[in-house]
């Protein structure tokens, strides 16, 4: 029961923001990949990409394009998955690593002409169903058909479904912040960027300005452990639209302080004539809204704590080069 709500929900959010350019996913790599193995020669897995992405007219951006993490491509990753599904399926095999070539099977297969080969296509062999049984979680007994379609891969699943994650904890943070009072949220904001790096320790490197007669200034941190420059604060924890008005009060109280650098947060968001006047100013003011704070917290645990973690695992080649 468990393991099929997961798969819904990773269904349902990959449906609503993993929409990668027009890059195809890892099916439809399978019929073109296998043709392109017809002539029954070794060919590399770099020279495969290469013939693949000429096939479907990817840029060399699209080509680029990374999963959520930025640990991997996204084109590269799918057409390695098509490349082990088909090797399951004995549709094509691997004398050696980097390089495959199709075997008796997918010749035949090709001959049959068939319209698109996915993975509904390779469970005809027992190979691959005994490969796709396999990885299920165990206790899992329903048959395929009943479990959820997909079109990504394993390691797009995993990612979008941490993306949601982080994303409900995010709007959780933020609704938790907008309960608290604004002498704590200024705090909060003076915490946060002390664990960027900024300054040194807590104490003395982040100081709670926010009082009657601050000037606007809600917050005074150092730039770095020495203490070469200050940034000022403002925080602002707002449920409306910042808008251009406030913008300036901020840079005329620094201008006021002589500074020449300055941080605003806010728990909501920024008109665009705010965010374009900050972008033409000669004081540096960074504007950051609340997803953006809620992003800089999870990241720098501030107000968030290790609830699990899981490692994916790769094969070593390096480990298996003498073998």
């Amino acid at each position: 029961m468990l393991m099929n709500s997961l798969s819904a929900a990773i269904l349902n959010y990959s449906r609503e923001i993993f929409h990668p350019m027009a890059i195809p996913d890892y099916q439809t790599y399978m019929l073109p990949l296998l043709r392109h193995l017809a002539d029954g020669k070794e060919h590399s897995l770099r020279e495969t990409e290469d013939a693949l992405a000429e096939h479907f007219k990817l840029s060399a951006t699209e080509r680029a394009e990374l999963l959520p993490s930025g640990q991997q491509g996204i084109f590269k990753n799918r057409v390695g998955w098509a490349r082990t599904y088909l090797k399951k399926a004995s549709l094509l095999d691997a004398p050696r690593r980097g390089v495959f070539k199709i075997t008796e099977r997918g010749i035949q297969t090709l001959a049959s002409n068939p319209a698109r080969i996915d993975v509904k296509y390779l469970e005809r062999w027992p190979e691959f169903i005994e490969f796709r049984d396999t990885a299920k979680p165990p206790g899992e007994s329903a048959p395929a058909a009943d479990l959820p379609a997909t079109k990504n891969t394993p390691e797009e699943a995993i990612e979008l479904a941490y993306q949601g994650l982080r994303e409900q904890l995010g709007l959780e943070l933020l609704s938790r912040i907008l309960s608290c009072s604004p002498t704590f949220f200024e705090q909060l904001v003076v915490e946060l960027l002390v664990e960027m790096g900024y300054g040194g320790s807590r104490r003395d490197a982040g100081e709670r300005v926010g009082q009657t007669g601050d000037g606007g200034i809600d917050g005074i941190i150092k730039e770095d452990r020495l203490g070469l420059d200050t940034i000022f604060i403002q925080a602002k924890r707002w449920q409306g639209t910042v808008g251009r008005p406030e913008i300036q009060k901020f840079v005329g109280a620094l201008q006021g302080q002589r500074a020449k650098k300055g941080v605003f947060i806010t728990t909501s968001t920024y008109t665009a004539e705010a965010t374009e006047y900050a972008s033409r100013i000669d004081t540096k003011v960074v504007l950051i809204d609340g997803k953006q704070l809620t992003e800089l917290m999870i990241d720098f645990d501030v107000g968030v704590s290790g609830s699990a973690s899981y490692i994916v695992k790769r094969i070593d080649s390096d480990y298996f080069e003498d073998a």
